[in-house]
């Protein structure tokens, strides 16, 4: 009986007979136990059977096996096992076909040399050379040539056939891809059929009742199909026959067939299939889903690893489980295929722990050859496999935007120091809400220092690592949906160029890939803005920003000349800086309380419309921050934004939150916070009214520029810009000091950003402008000659024609025979291979045209003639510019210019980036700092100077009567000592500023802000403009702010005129020219004498600030105080520090001396000596001096009529210019063209200082430079 319990027939009967499911073996004898799947029972009847059945066809086959069968399957009467029927069915396929492949090339090869030997060269003929298809004349072919075309159009089906295979196997068509991916789909299926259903080997079924098989046939008969297209698109016939993958279909397939035939099963050869995952691979990249080379390196050594592993576990399982066909399979053992799995992994690995081993012959053979391919395999693959996992980048994911947050992209230089720096600023507690996500590109992985800092900024840091010029990275970082994308450059590269080049690429990709994308790049060198507009979607009026560096820091260190220490004001204005308290009553408790100030830009509140800003009371006493003066005569309307001083973004927004009647009676002002009252809201016809004013200058009442074409874009407005009294956009009221700018194209719709237009500030519609001819002390504009050129073309700087770079050249002999004074002198190192510094945005601000001729410093370059040749393309079309060749570390040169009489030195280098060491980068400008401080000067010479021209270094005395209000105008005793003479020095590594004072106690590691050269203006570093970055991020119209203060009016306008010439054009003089020249500038206030004398001693800084304000037109904010100020002795020490936006009541001292912005003074043009104030008109007379300014009488009656009646005489007189008597300092340019000359009285005091400035001069030859002067 079978082991199922049912009564057994004899073997020799009926086929449908009852048996158990599984196969029944005997081992082997030397086998320990005998492994039967049946019962003992089972086991008895079968030896029964035999014995009495001796010569039955199974005892003579010697075949001790039995097939498992039940009633309803016909399967062998013996139960002999039919795997040589499957083996031989793949075995007469692969021979078959290769014999039939082989017998077609043959017969061909001699079909082709026997009888046809010329048929490809005539079909090669007839298909290469179309022109046969006519006959020469043009007549049509002939019968003949119709038969020969024949060939040609057979070639031509069969190509197409298998381009169409071919195109079906390599995914390029949705049919393609929908077959590749099936077949995949179909090899994992029926090879996990093969991992899941083993057992048994071999065993009778029922097709036609057997779903499985019928699901094996339906995958098989589409391998079939699949094998047919290879077929077809196969080149070579033959070569595919030999294919590995065409090996596997011949073992697979027929015995498919074959099964259904014999209705029985046999597992055999199924596990060739694992040799399909070798081309796992190239099935991936038909998908397109393999892009990289190291995915698709990886993807092939794990699939011919894998493959070759699961197949030779495949070979192991059969044989184990069949046993050897010469041992009449007797010596087989029941192993799973996973047990094999694990066999072949253990072997390859050389571990061989001996629990599962091979038993079989075969098996123990293939053993021996596998041991040796695959331990070569795995000490090979396992180690690549690992490197090319270990080297995947730990940094590659994708961002995931996060809702409701926006999400900002940083790239370019990505270093510790750089990120430190922005992250300091930008994540900055001092900001209202920093809700924004940053997110680092860069193509290299961050060090270990580098990382641990974006640990500590987890929260709103991620870093991916990638680049900007790959369309894949930037779509991991989500750079279509972030709100801005900042490039930070390299500003000690040795390269400048290279470097903008390669910051100019990264923009040109971003553009590229999202055009709309907001970009804020830092570029090194002025002259490569101009390659940023030859990008299509580069686009300033929709927030794009370029923060030259070169320019900024040139500006900087030029208003330093202007109002020395002005440079760290502005810096620390722009950067955030914490509150550090200080207990003891030093220099660095008052530095640092105006270090935590900030510039904040916020709507002003709809309480101070109709209101003009020269009451202090609006301003300053209900809301302690300073805003910027717009000028007496410009009335505030709804929407006017103001640029604040605080030290908090909270208190800015006391302006916003000002209500009259909740606040008014209200004195303290942090009780000033949003109240109930309704908010007036401006609509959108009123907002593009005046967006409308700001295109054509006039008030909201008269502009009448608005057409059809605004009304239908109400809707879209609306909706793109949501109206408020928070964000009103277009109607950005910008600094009085900024409102005569060149006039600006800005689209009114320029999308804004925290509330703000980025505009040129003459064309603002809150300002209710006047004329500028009508505007008291205005009329030498109508007496100007309009055929002068005497400002560019947009009337925002002084201008020359070109001269020669010789003319200019000074040598040493002649410098030291003129009588310089009151000058800037310039140091540079320098040779011809040097980066170029760009002197030009040294020189602008200073050539400013809110400056008068005779107010023009006079500039002397100190430093290598062959480097200043390179940059004199841009420096020669500006007056009062001289070259002494020599280097600044020889004290003759230096003696030469009258350093000691100067009203600057700077010190400026080339050659800084060139040096690895950081050390010793700046060693130059250290050196020369050095060298000047520890010079000593005669006192003998310069009295005399000093009493002609020049002024007051700081901390000098100031006893002269004939002071004025201005610092600058009185003049000094000669600086005897190099420590006196006022210095700025540009340093690359912050830490060597620690050199530049001998006398301080700074720390290595301090931070520059905090160092006493740089809060006393005496050092500047091109690191503290990083954080002019994030500023402009937050708030784009503080780059145009600060671009304006410190450039001396530089515009994009003028960047377009720059980047077509690269020169300044001469322009004449014209009312809209002339009427930009009417904007503000920077100038120092001195205590010790003048209208604010007074104040000095013991005053309030509320009451000068409430003044100047009033009385002038000034706006205070800063002081530059001596050191030692705060000690009750008296000290020697002249070095002063910075105070930013002191409080109301912080008490002034007689030495201080005042940052302000002054109004463009109209009377100091007609004449140096009508320098007057109703409080000391008796002794004010002016001086000759590079900084005159006069306070304005407040009764000016009758002038206009007096200047109509000189324009009608404008032409009446011409005089010759003066002869050689006249010297280069005076105050109307010379030139070539006569023009008027307005004589005005001198005053006793001036004749006898021109008298004695004769007396002293008269041996002094000219300097050339008068010859071609403007």
């Amino acid at each position: 009986a079978l082991s199922t319990g049912r009564s057994a027939r004899p073997w020799a009967g009926s086929s449908g007979r009852n048996g158990d499911s599984q196969l029944r073996r005997r081992h082997h004898p030397s086998a320990d136990a005998t492994v039967t799947h049946g019962s003992g029972n089972s086991m008895m009847s079968r030896n029964n059977y035999f014995n009495k059945n001796p010569d039955s066809s199974i005892s003579m086959s010697k075949m001790d096996v039995i097939i498992p069968f039940s009633p309803d399957v016909p399967c062998d009467n013996n139960g002999q096992r039919m795997w040589w029927a499957f083996l031989a069915s793949s075995m007469v396929t692969f021979f078959g076909g290769l014999f039939i492949i082989l017998l077609w090339r043959t017969l061909k090869y001699l079909w082709t040399v026997c009888c046809h030997c010329n048929i490809k060269k005539k079909e090669a003929q007839k298909v290469n050379n179309p022109a046969n298809s006519q006959a020469a004349d043009g007549t049509a072919k002939g019968p003949d040539e119709k038969d020969e075309v024949v060939p040609a159009s057979e070639v031509g089906w069969m190509t197409s056939v298998k381009d169409w295979a071919g195109v079906m196997i390599s995914a390029q068509t949705l049919t393609g891809r929908v077959l590749v991916r099936t077949c995949v789909m179909n090899i994992y299926v029926t090879f996990s059929s093969f991992c899941l259903f083993y057992s048994p080997i071999e065993s009778c079924q029922n097709f036609y009742k057997d779903f499985t098989l019928q699901i094996d046939m339906f995958f098989n008969v589409f391998f079939l199909l699949y094998f047919g297209l290879r077929f077809i698109a196969a080149n070579d016939k033959l070569w595919f026959w030999l294919e590995v993958n065409s090996v596997v279909d011949f073992f697979t397939v027929p015995p498919v067939f074959v099964s259904v035939y014999l209705n029985r099963s046999w597992l055999g050869l199924r596990f060739l299939r694992a040799l399909r995952l070798i081309q796992f691979s190239e099935i991936l990249q038909f998908l397109n889903i393999l892009k990289t080379s190291n995915s698709i390196k990886l993807v092939n050594l794990c699939s011919i690893f894998i493959s070759t592993w699961l197949t030779a576990a495949g070979f192991i399982h059969l044989v184990e489980n069949s046993g050897d066909p010469w041992e009449n399979f007797q010596n087989s053992q029941s192993l799973s295929y996973w047990e094999c799995v694990y066999l072949l992994m253990v072997t390859m690995s050389t571990v061989g722990y001996g629990d599962v081993y091979a038993k079989t012959t075969l098996g123990r053979l293939f053993m021996v050859f596998f041991i040796l391919g695959g331990l070569a395999m795995f000490a090979s693959y396992v180690p690549e496999i690992i490197e090319l996992i270990g080297n995947r980048k730990k940094y590659g994911g994708s961002y995931s935007a996060v809702n409701g947050r926006k999400h900002i992209v940083v790239c370019g230089h990505i270093t510790l120091e750089s990120v430190s720096n922005f992250l300091k600023d930008f994540l900055h507690k001092d900001r209202d809400d920093v809700n924004v996500e940053i997110v680092f590109l860069h193509n290299i992985s961050p060090n270990l220092e580098l990382e641990a800092l974006f640990k500590r900024h987890f929260t709103q840091v991620e870093f991916y690592q990638g680049s900007v010029l790959n369309p894949h990275d930037l779509a991991r970082v989500k750079i279509e949906s972030a709100d801005a994308c900042l490039i930070l450059a390299n500003k000690y590269c040795p390269d400048p160029d290279a470097e903008d080049a390669s910051n100019i690429m990264r923009v040109i990709s971003i553009k590229n890939y999202s055009p709309k994308i907001r970009i804020i790049t830092q570029m090194l060198q002025y002259h490569n803005k101009a390659h940023l507009l030859n990008i299509p979607s580069w686009n300033w009026k929709e927030g794009d920003d370029a923060i030259c560096l070169a320019e900024l820091k040139a500006g900087f260190i030029a208003q330093s000349c202007l109002a020395q220490g002005l440079s760290t004001m502005l810096a620390n204005l722009f950067s955030m800086r914490s509150f550090i308290e200080i207990e003891e009553d030093t220099w660095q408790k008052y530095y640092l309380e105006g270090v935590a100030n900030e510039m904040y830009t916020e709507y002003l509140s709809s309480a101070f419309v109709g209101t003009v800003l020269c009451p202090c009371d609006v301003i300053y006493l209900p809301l302690p921050s300073i805003l910027i003066n717009p000028g007496n005569h410009v009335k505030m309307q709804e929407g006017t934004l103001g640029f604040f001083i605080a030290s908090d973004a909270k208190e800015v927004k006391r302006a916003f939150f000002y209500c009259k009647a909740c606040h008014d009676d209200i004195t303290d002002p942090k009780r000033i916070k949003k109240c109930g009252c309704k908010r007036p809201k401006m609509s959108a016809y009123k907002q593009m009214k005046l967006a409308c004013c700001f295109d054509c200058g006039r008030s909201e009442r008269d502009c009448s520029c608005m057409s059809g074409s605004v009304h239908s874009n109400m809707d879209t407005l609306q909706r793109a810009y949501p109206l408020s009294s928070v964000s009103v956009h277009d109607c950005a009221t910008t600094l009085r000091a900024f409102e005569d700018e060149h006039p600006s194209t800005l689209s009114p719709k320029k999308k804004q950003r925290n509330g703000g237009m980025r505009n040129s500030p003459n064309n603002s519609p809150n300002m209710m402008r006047h004329d500028p001819l009508l505007i008291p002390g205005n009329e030498q504009m109508e007496n100007m000659d309009m055929n002068l050129k005497q400002y560019d073309s947009t009337g925002m700087f002084h201008w020359c024609p070109s001269k020669e770079i010789e003319k200019v050249i000074l040598t040493r002999s002649e410098a030291s025979m003129t009588v310089l004074s009151g000058h800037v002198v310039v140091c540079i190192f320098g040779d011809v291979t040097s980066a170029l510094v760009g002197l030009r945005n040294l020189v602008m601000p200073l050539r400013a045209s809110n400056f008068h001729y005779h107010e023009l410093k006079p500039i002397v370059f100190v430093g290598s003639l062959e480097y200043l040749r390179r940059e004199w393309e841009t420096l020669h079309n500006f007056p009062k510019v001289s070259i002494l060749p020599g280097t600044p570390l020889s004290r003759a040169d230096l003696r030469a210019v009258n350093i000691n009489l100067c009203d600057m030195c700077v010190i400026l280098s080339a050659n800084q980036n060139n040096i690895d060491d950081a050390s010793l980068q700046d060693k130059e400008c250290i050196l020369a700092s050095l060298n000047i401080k520890s010079m000593q000067f005669d006192d003998s010479i310069g009295l005399l100077q000093a009493n002609s021209q020049g002024f007051t270094p700081p901390g000098m005395d100031r006893s002269s009567p004939d002071s004025s209000p201005v610092h600058g105008l009185a003049r000094q005793a000669s600086v005897t000592t190099g420590a006196n003479i006022p210095i700025i020095t540009e340093l690359v590594n912050d830490s060597n500023v620690q050199f530049l004072d001998q006398d301080d106690d700074d720390d290595p590691d301090t931070e520059l802000y905090l160092t006493q050269p740089f809060a006393c203006g005496t050092a500047f570093a091109v690191s503290v403009l990083d954080s002019l970055m994030s500023a402009t991020y937050f708030n784009d119209n503080i780059l145009t702010l600060i671009r304006t203060l410190v450039t001396g009016g530089a515009t994009p306008e003028l960047e377009a005129l720059l980047a077509e010439e690269n020169a300044l054009q001469g322009g004449y003089s014209t009312p809209q020219t002339l009427a930009n020249r009417d904007r503000c500038r920077v100038a120092q206030l001195a205590l010790y004498d003048g209208p604010f004398a007074d104040l000095g001693d013991g005053g309030c800084y509320g009451d000068l600030f409430c003044k100047a304000l009033k009385t002038y037109n000034m706006l205070c904010f800063g002081i530059y105080r001596l050191r030692d100020a705060h000690l009750a002795t008296p000290s020697q020490c002249t070095k002063r520090y910075v105070i930013t936006n002191p409080p109301y009541e912080f008490e002034l001292v007689p030495t201080d001396l005042i940052f302000c912005l002054m109004q463009f003074d109209h009377n100091a043009g007609q004449s140096r000596t009508s320098l007057s104030h109703s409080s000391h008109s008796s002794h004010s007379s002016s001086k000759k001096s590079s900084s005159v300014h006069s306070i304005p009488t407040t009764n000016r009656q009758n002038r206009s009529s007096k200047a109509r009646e000189a324009g009608h005489k404008q032409n009446a007189t011409r005089m010759n210019r003066m002869s050689q008597e006249r010297k280069w300092f005076t105050d109307e340019p010379e030139n070539a063209y006569p023009r008027n000359i307005q004589i005005k009285p001198m005053s006793t005091h001036m004749a006898n200082q021109v008298n004695q400035y004769k007396s002293t001069s008269s041996l002094i030859p000219p300097i050339r430079e008068v010859e071609d002067e403007c």
